[in-house]
């Protein structure tokens, strides 16, 4: 049975209604509010629907081991988070765009680290302990690479909105309108 978008739509967003409130590996605020205020700030910035919807779904990941088992970062969240969940999203059918955001968000923070050694020391200690898991600061190799990617700056963006969005006390607004904005993209 063909699975339709409002099916697509509920899957995923069950995973918000269900596992949001966790808490967000050590952060002040919960995975949910974490994702939102990313997306806002996407937002804030006038970006399309595809980069707020990958702001709001970039770390989906975590909120699997509230479900399944999943490789552990000893206490700071999933393993490879940004990889399960940009999987998800592409085997859902969302723009390749929305997946490559998701997927590397990581790899921003490995480079950062790389290309300013005084980025490390304004992450959050959660940040400092999880980039140990996530293959530490880039090769010069790896920088060049990422460095031709063609949305590195897009990446690079959804980073800073990941270390800006941890403040306490922002609303999180209706969810309905991040369902609509995915109900767009896969229709």
């Amino acid at each position: 049975m063909k699975r339709t978008t409002q099916d697509i739509i509920d899957e995923i967003f069950t995973l918000y209604a269900s596992f949001g409130d966790a808490d967000y590996i050590g952060e002040p605020v919960s995975q949910l509010e974490h994702m939102s205020q990313a997306a806002q700030l996407a937002e804030s910035e006038g970006y399309s629907p595809e980069v707020i919807l990958a702001a709001f779904f970039h770390d989906l990941g975590h909120l699997f081991a509230q479900r399944e088992a999943v490789d552990q970062m000893g206490g700071f969240g999933v393993m490879d988070h940004e990889k399960l969940g940009a999987d998800y999203l592409r085997k859902l059918g969302f723009p390749e765009l929305v997946a490559r955001l998701v997927e590397s968000h990581v790899e921003a923070k490995r480079y950062l680290t790389y290309k300013n050694p005084d980025y490390f020391n304004r992450l959050s200690e959660a940040s400092k302990q999880t980039l140990r898991y996530q293959g530490g600061v880039m090769s010069p190799e790896e920088a060049s690479a990422f460095e031709a990617d063609e949305n590195h700056s897009l990446i690079l963006k959804m980073r800073e909105w990941d270390e800006k969005a941890k403040e306490t006390q922002v609303p999180v607004p209706s969810l309905d309108k991040y369902k609509k904005m995915a109900k767009d993209l896969l229709d």
